[in-house]
């Protein structure tokens, strides 16, 4: 007898717009969400009540990041925001899901003008204390990035991945390169290959395209703290797998493997630790699924796992070794646009957070955090959030 087909464990009716973009705090207790007009809502995942919702942006939510003490936006207005992080009240975690009246609307820190016609979502790179880098497209050429660093707003690396050759025209009149403007975009520092003697790390970028390419770029003279014209950064490989452009990329917790997927049938798997120069099809691998049409994707922390949301409202989970279907969560009516992890290093050692104390920590048993670590959320078009409770799959 077959198994029953799953349910969400959760529902969130946060929104009342398409939700674009999700985010699963660190420590497993926040539950981030934007919509198509700009707005955020905030979720205590031990009471499913918010903790604040506010409109951040005047166009549609891109990208919602938690870092550190603060939550970084990115919207369609060509706008990124950081905000200061509201604390969680006592109240918040009795009773239902139902949303409270005068909830507080995050204090904005700073912000930093970009480039958002791609569509393309910034990638953030912790350094140190209240220091990062963040990835974006260049402000003028969407087919280029930049690399801004936070909280000075300072750019530091200008126009990568800038052609030696003159730029080609599109036929309907647009300049760039020939891969189109840039899609999705993740900055890393290198993992080193097992057989790696070298203790030497660099700042790494992947861009993946309109024209179904996947580049990855690496920064050779870390000397040189600015950079302008995309001096500096050589290519590493390049390859295309996708015939469709890339609707959204992934990278593994540690950085040693991406995944893609297009309005095409493929995933596209690519090695991160290669050596430079390495042949292409050593580089990459094309997966053929048997549907077309996905918007998102995301890894789960131990890499052994995927879940790739269709525009067909489900969710399909994959072996990220083997790609072999590992099931198909059906709810939604229309597209998921996006797909979140939580994090499962959170259930077998809790991270401590400004919000919770040793008290709170208590009101969750091994058991519960565990459960709770193997959660998935799930944002769609029809406005809805929804949140899944996994298997280990410890056999993948």
């Amino acid at each position: 007898m077959a198994n029953p087909a799953p349910s969400p464990i959760h529902l969130l009716r946060s929104h009342s717009d398409p939700v674009s973009a999700l985010f699963v705090s660190q420590d497993n207790e926040r539950i981030y969400s934007g919509d198509a007009t700009g707005r955020v809502a905030i979720t205590s995942t031990r009471s499913l009540r918010a903790i604040a919702a506010w409109n951040a942006h005047k166009d549609a939510l891109l990208h919602i990041e938690e870092w550190e003490s603060q939550i970084i936006t990115h919207g369609r207005d060509n706008k990124l925001h950081v905000w200061k992080r509201p604390q969680e009240s006592a109240s918040i975690r009795v009773g239902g899901a139902a949303s409270l009246p005068g909830l507080p609307t995050p204090t904005l820190c700073y912000s930093l003008d970009v480039n958002a016609l791609n569509y393309c979502k910034f990638s953030l790179l912790h350094l140190y204390e209240a220091e990062a880098l963040v990835a974006v497209p260049n402000l003028v050429e969407s087919s280029l990035a930049d690399i801004w660093t936070l909280p000075s707003c300072q750019r530091v690396h200008a126009a990568i991945g800038k052609p030696e050759e003159p730029d080609t025209a599109f036929s309907d009149g647009r300049s760039g390169s020939k891969t189109g403007i840039i899609m999705s975009t993740h900055l890393f520092h290198s993992a080193l290959a097992p057989q790696s003697t070298s203790s030497q790390r660099y700042l790494q970028i992947l861009c993946a395209y309109e024209d179904g390419s996947v580049v990855l770029r690496r920064y050779m003279t870390p000397e040189k703290k600015v950079t302008i014209e995309g001096i500096g950064w050589d290519v590493v490989w390049r390859c295309k797998l996708h015939v469709e452009s890339v609707m959204a990329m992934a990278v593994s917790r540690d950085s040693t493997f991406a995944l893609t997927v297009s309005a095409d049938h493929l995933i596209g798997r690519y090695d991160l630790i290669s050596p430079i120069h390495t042949e292409t099809e050593s580089i990459a691998t094309a997966f053929r699924t048997k549907h077309p049409g996905n918007a998102a994707i995301a890894i789960r922390d131990d890499g052994r796992v995927c879940a790739v949301g269709g525009w067909d409202g489900k969710v399909r989970l994959f072996s990220t070794k083997s790609f072999k279907p590992l099931g198909t969560l059906a709810y939604h009516k229309q597209s998921c646009q996006a797909v979140a992890f939580a994090s499962a290093a959170a259930d077998a050692d809790p991270i401590g957070s400004d919000v919770l104390d040793d008290e709170d920590d208590e009101d969750l048993t091994t058991e519960e955090r565990g459960a709770r670590g193997r959660w998935l959320v799930v944002g769609g078009k029809d406005t809805r959030v929804s949140i899944w409770k996994l298997m280990t799959f410890e056999k993948t």
